[in-house]
This record gives C-alpha cells, sequence and structure tokens, in this order.
C-alpha cells in the first residue's frame, strides 16, 4: 500500500503561482509513474500532467501546456506541480495518483492520462484561483 500526501495548495490570484508536492510513501518510489489529476465542482475528473521516472517523459493536459510543470525528486519521493500563470478555470481539488502499472505501456494511446491505470491517490488539496 503507498500513501501519496498533497501540500501546497491555497488561494492565490489570476496570473499567480503556486507548487504543490506529493510525498509518496514506498521504497520503490522510482517505479511508479506519477500523475497529477484535478476535479472543480460539478465537473468530472480530468488529467493534469503524468511523470514517468525522469526528465524528458512529461506529458501534459492542453489546457495547462506550457504553464504547469511537473517533476519528481527520487531520492525524496516526491512529485511536483509547479503552476505559473493561474486562471480561475485552475480552481479545483488537485489529486496526486501513482501507477505501478503505468510503467510498461506509458506510451501506449495516453494510458497516463486515464485514472483507472492509477493504483494510489492522494486525499487532494485545494487550489482556489481568483480574478
Amino acid at each position: 500500500q503507498v500513501q501519496l500526501v498533497e501540500s501546497g495548495g491555497g488561494v492565490v490570484q489570476a496570473g499567480g503561482y503556486l507548487r504543490l508536492s506529493c510525498v509518496a510513501s514506498t521504497r520503490t518510489f522510482s517505479d511508479y509513474v506519477m500523475g497529477w489529476f484535478r476535479q472543480a465542482p460539478g465537473k468530472e475528473r480530468e488529467f493534469v500532467a503524468a511523470i514517468r521516472w525522469r526528465g524528458g517523459s512529461e506529458k501534459y493536459a492542453d489546457s495547462v501546456k506550457g504553464r504547469f510543470t511537473i517533476s519528481r525528486d527520487n531520492a525524496k519521493n516526491t512529485v511536483y506541480l509547479q503552476m505559473n500563470n493561474l486562471k480561475p478555470a485552475d480552481t479545483a481539488v488537485y489529486y496526486c495518483a501513482a501507477s505501478r502499472n503505468l510503467w510498461s505501456k506509458y506510451y501506449n494511446d495516453k494510458k497516463y492520462a486515464e485514472g483507472s491505470e492509477y493504483d494510489y491517490w492522494g486525499q487532494g488539496t485545494q487550489v482556489t484561483v481568483s480574478s
């Protein structure tokens, strides 16, 4: 069982920035694909970003490309989501997710964007962007 704990959410004005962190309780963190998803009130959960092992494997939703950056520090069991130029439409609860099975099929048919492919989820952290 892997526990994921997110932090870094808050309230920010449009155009501002936040950095989310997610710490995983596993000794084999580098074996997991890590993803960020979000869910706004009244909407379905949507994919935000994913990373397989290290730089060069980052994937993003079109809505955040160029503004958000996902990264990971395998020595600290932590994945980050740097969010710049935030917009009111980014307001949501942000969830960190982990998947071991995705490691082998990460590049297949955008599996990294499917929530059902992830085995473990954090409790979520609220991000509110005011206009």
